[in-house]
């Protein structure tokens, strides 16, 4: 069989050179100086040698090798923890055979690859993907799960943005929902709720601005955000404690009442009960509720 490459490579090369050597004509006979002449036909030279260079260079990134070979190398390469080295090899495995059974798993070993060297839009693209095409696979959860911790991976602190968080959040409620008996699940469970306390010390601190900025129906928000979509969060009490001072500052006693209460009973023994206690008191509140 005639092999594409070897005819193809000539073909340009002769191609090439004549057009090369009609420039060069071009060039030196507007050139006086013979060392410039010189300068150009080296330049030149070295252009011709990396293009050839780099089209061979191409040539042996595609060669064709066996499922084994390629499979064994990658997996190689990932215990020496040359991990993007591993993912180049694991895309090789899809690309040269895509009907293989281990194709599917190559997706997954190069997303995860990717992931221990930090490349998480790369995994992220692998693993929507793979959990695109093969929603029923035995490796999908496991894909989920991976996606859900490169989000993770991306977290930053409470003052920039979090749309990091936001995903690795959606991604884990994803998994507690789909794979609830799986052991992803399990590790699902602690992630939000770390998650939740993140994402509660955001709202309390914009909230917290709100009130010093005196806009106390945005701070309002924002602490009801904590306390009706973060109830894990440590901090509940803190954001029904600055309830009762925001309704205390609007003038609305009733609903400063109720949420001092709310908070008594939920977290008796909490300082920012005791201090919502002491601030009903200093502003003559009648407060029946036990300490």
């Amino acid at each position: 069989m005639i092999n594409i490459q070897e005819i193809y490579f000539p073909f340009c090369l002769i191609i090439f050179i004549y057009y090369y050597n009609l420039f060069i004509k071009t060039m030196l006979s507007k050139i006086e100086n013979k060392n410039n002449q010189l300068r150009i036909c080296l330049l030149f030279f070295l252009i011709l040698a990396c293009g050839c260079a780099s089209f061979k260079e191409e040539q042996s990134v595609y060669e064709e090798r066996t499922l084994t070979t390629i499979y064994n190398k990658a997996l190689n390469k990932l215990i020496n923890k040359e991990y993007e080295d591993a993912s180049l090899e694991f895309d090789e495995v899809e690309r040269q055979h895509p009907y293989s059974p281990w194709a599917k798993k190559a997706i997954i070993m190069s997303s995860y690859s990717n992931f221990k060297y930090a490349e998480y839009f790369k995994a992220e693209a692998n693993l929507k993907r793979f959990i695109n095409l093969y929603p029923a696979s035995e490796y999908t959860s496991y894909a989920q799960y991976l996606l859900a911790m490169c989000y993770y991976q991306q977290i930053i602190d409470v003052k920039r943005d979090q749309s990091s968080v936001f995903l690795a959040y959606d991604s884990f409620k994803l998994i507690l929902d789909r794979y609830p008996n799986t052991d992803y699940a399990k590790e699902a469970y602690y992630k939000i709720i770390y998650l939740e306390n993140h994402l509660a010390a955001r709202e309390l601190r914009v909230g917290l601005t709100y009130v010093s900025l005196k806009k106390y129906i945005s701070a309002l928000k924002r602490f009801k955000n904590i306390v009706n979509n973060y109830q894990t969060s440590i901090y509940v009490p803190e954001a029904l404690h600055r309830m009762v001072e925001v309704y205390l500052a609007l003038g609305i006693k009733e609903e400063a009442l109720l949420n001092s209460r709310v908070l008594g009973y939920n977290f008796p023994k909490s300082k920012w009960y005791k201090f919502s206690y002491k601030l009903l008191r200093k502003n003559n509140i009648i407060y029946k509720q036990n300490r």
